[in-house]
């Protein structure tokens, strides 16, 4: 009777390749039918909680767990053949490799059933599966039995066999390590030789007279050459050389290596199958890829960026003005041509050091012009970093027309005022209303262009009070009619109290109609943190109020709350506006 482990009950079994699907109400319907169950565990994800392939299963009796392995092995369940086989919490039996043999050159037909059908003759099958991709089998398989003597009477009787009218390869299981190591040993025997770069009117003829040098060890020998073709027969420039002698192929790729023919350099190496070169691809780019963190991780905090160097700075002199401040590792002034670009690099064994010398010599004149100092950044950063600072810059401008209605979102209600055309609300107070920006002077900006301007009439009368704020449709169909009729041309004043007692006339120039233009992902990042919700929500309000008028304003408020990307999605799909408003008020019409 087969144990499944140390400590371990020994009716448990290890049930693979489940369907992602399948339950361990599944299993129960599937296995009680051998006996009595005690219990059945699918392995999920921690997190996830999705089934990883596998299960357990503890049966009563030990008959009865052995029937199953015997009589249900391979059946399937949900379209997916299961593998059964004795559970061995134990990693150490799996780990030594005893009793594990490989079996390549297998037919595709043939199956985890039909493999093991071949080789239980031989003894007790701890495990036993043909390795699988998306398009079937891959060729090969392993067969674990219970004891080395059974593994060494199925390599004796099957290697060199046909299965299926294909001669099969069975030799014992070998890690990872141990083929790389015998994969080393190997490379340094080589005897295939690499050639590339060559002239595409080279032949087999041309390439054997450019190698033969190395291997003519007796008269009458002849090398193997070929050179890769394409399908039209053209050369594709590479071949390989086979010697004799590991010597000979050897002395061929130090002689020939970096040796120019007709023009052209050639690479000599050793030759390589596609699975070696493309490993040695991959650790040479994680070498490199570690080589590169681990400089900026050196650097980190330490290296200046210095920049307005007078053109008579050099190397030596950039270092001795900066020496008084640290032990200096390198100083290095960018030049093109022999001359100075008028920037550099300085770089300290601290960043302490670094850090006070930025302090001291930032705004220091050296020569004829002040320095700029500053710790170094990558290329990328510096580009973002500045690029986010000009948009800043530039949507500060353009929000100053906007008005100081639309600077502060307190309450929610600051979140849904209409876009209309308001004045400049640099004044301390307009007529009755309260004041809402205070500021020392009026100030007036031009109009922006493409976007439609008004003027007042003297006799226009505003009250500027915050009743202005409320919408109404009568409001909200006016905007709309503004919008896309013509302008009147008309004048506007108004009396602008710097104090109760002094009254200036002032004549308001065109103002424009914020939050009209379209709102890109674009224009969101380049915004303050604070400015992002208020034009995300000037956009968002109009939309809402057609549907629901009354909640409108609390509506806008609670959607805000959700993350910009997903704002500004609903702004541009009213589906997915109109369902999360309906799911926010639990799918009844207000």
């Amino acid at each position: 009777m087969n144990a499944s482990g140390p400590g371990f009950p020994l009716a448990s079994l290890y049930v693979g390749d489940l369907h992602p699907d399948v339950t361990e109400a599944m299993l129960y319907e599937k296995f009680s039918l051998a006996g009595p169950i005690l219990s059945i565990r699918v392995c999920r994800d921690v997190v996830t909680r999705r089934s990883l392939g596998y299960a357990y299963i503890n049966f009563q009796q030990p008959a009865d767990a052995e029937l199953a392995l015997d009589t249900m092995n391979f059946e399937v369940i949900k379209g997916q053949p299961i593998r059964i086989m004795w559970s061995q919490r134990d990693p150490g039996l799996r780990k030594s490799g005893v009793g594990n043999i490989f079996i390549k050159n297998l037919e595709e037909s043939i199956d985890n059933k039909a493999l093991y059908d071949t080789f239980s003759t031989f003894g007790n099958i701890l495990s036993c599966k043909v390795a699988c991709d998306d398009h079937g089998s891959r060729g090969f398989g392993f067969v674990h039995f219970e004891t080395r003597e059974a593994a060494q009477q199925a390599i004796s009787t099957m290697n060199g066999m046909l299965l299926n009218n294909r001669k099969v390869f069975v030799s014992h299981f070998k890690s990872r390590q141990e083929r790389e190591a015998e994969l080393g040993v190997r490379a340094m025997e080589f005897t295939n030789v690499y050639v590339k770069n060559l002239q595409m009117d080279i032949d087999e003829q041309g390439l054997e007279e450019l190698f033969s040098q190395f291997g003519w060890s007796f008269p009458g020998k002849t090398l193997s050459v070929k050179v890769m073709r394409d399908d039209s027969g053209h050369s594709r420039g590479f071949g390989f050389v086979n010697f004799e002698k590991h010597e000979e192929a050897q002395k061929a790729v130090m002689d020939m290596n970096g040796k120019e023919v007709r023009g052209q350099l050639l690479y000599v190496g050793r030759a390589q199958k596609w699975a070696e070169r493309q490993n040695e691809l991959k650790r040479k780019f994680q070498q490199m890829k570690q080589m590169k963190q681990d400089r900026l991780n050196h650097y980190q905090g330490v290296n200046l960026y210095v920049k307005n160097l007078d053109d008579s700075i050099d190397n030596e002199r950039l270092r001795k003005e900066f020496s008084p401040y640290g032990v200096i590792t390198s100083a290095k002034v960018m030049t093109e041509g022999g001359h100075s670009k008028g920037f550099g690099f300085v770089c300290f064994s601290s960043p302490e050091e670094a850090t006070k010398a930025v302090t001291e010599m930032n705004g220091c004149i050296l020569g004829t012009k002040p320095l700029y100092v500053a710790l170094a950044q990558r290329k990328d950063e510096r580009k973002a970093i500045l690029t986010n600072q000009f948009m800043q810059q530039r949507l500060s401008n353009v929000w100053a027309l906007g008005g100081p209605l639309f600077g502060s979102f307190q309450q929610p209600v600051s979140y849904f005022l209409p876009t209309v055309p308001q004045p400049p609300a640099q004044a301390a107070c307009y007529g009755s209303g309260p004041p809402v920006q205070p500021a020392p002077r009026w100030t007036a900006q031009p109009p922006r262009p493409l976007i439609p301007q008004a003027t007042y009439s003297p006799a226009a009368s505003v009250d500027w009070s915050p009743a202005t704020s409320q919408h109404s449709p009568t409001h909200i169909s006016s905007v709309k009619k503004a919008s896309t009729q013509e302008p009147p041309q008309m004048s506007y004043t108004q009396t602008v109290g710097m104090c109760p007692r002094h009254h200036v006339q002032v004549q308001e120039p065109a103002v424009c109609i914020p939050g009209q233009e379209p709102l890109t992902v674009s224009m969101l990042a380049a915004a303050p943190l604070h400015k992002q919700k208020q034009m995300i929500g000037e956009r968002l309000y109009p939309l809402i109020y057609n549907v629901h008028t009354q909640l409108a304003g609390k509506i806008t408020g609670m959607l805000l709350e959700i993350d910009n990307s997903e704002l500004l999605f609903m702004l541009e799909s009213p589906e997915s506006l109109n369902a999360k408003v309906g799911w926010g008020l639990g799918g009844r019409e207000p």
